[in-house]
């Protein structure tokens, strides 16, 4: 699965939206899906919660292991994936479609995001 153009990469292995509204929206890749294995719990931030670039914010349980969730920006967390929350899986087959994390509030000028192209040499790396 190639990493869509359009969207922002965190060395965390998460992507970010552009903003609509000022609002962005947080997923992880499929880079960081596949390595996770089959993903059995979310653990998000809640809706009004604030979280901060490279902050964790949440957890994601796999048959393999826990890992942290990283907010890639700063602001305030506006929505919550339901769907995800009650079907984990979402993040494994749709990790840039319907298995998107939260939505944030963008505080500033997101920093320090790599490119699709960048991202995809990075993730190569490790």
């Amino acid at each position: 699965m190639s990493n869509p153009q359009q969207l922002r990469y965190s060395k965390e292995h998460e992507w970010l939206s552009a903003a609509e509204n000022g609002v962005s929206t947080v997923g992880i890749t499929a880079h960081a899906a596949d390595a996770l294995g089959d993903v059995v719990y979310v653990q998000l931030p809640e809706v009004g919660d604030q979280v901060a670039a490279d902050g964790t914010c949440g957890e994601l349980e796999s048959t393999k292991s826990v890992s942290d969730l990283y907010s890639p920006v700063t602001g305030e967390v506006t929505e919550i994936n339901e769907d995800v929350v009650n079907d984990p899986s979402l993040v494994n087959s749709a990790p840039f479609e319907g298995g998107w994390l939260f939505k944030v509030k963008v505080d500033g000028e997101p920093e320090g995001l790599l490119s699709a192209d960048e991202y995809t040499s990075f993730a190569a790396g490790n």
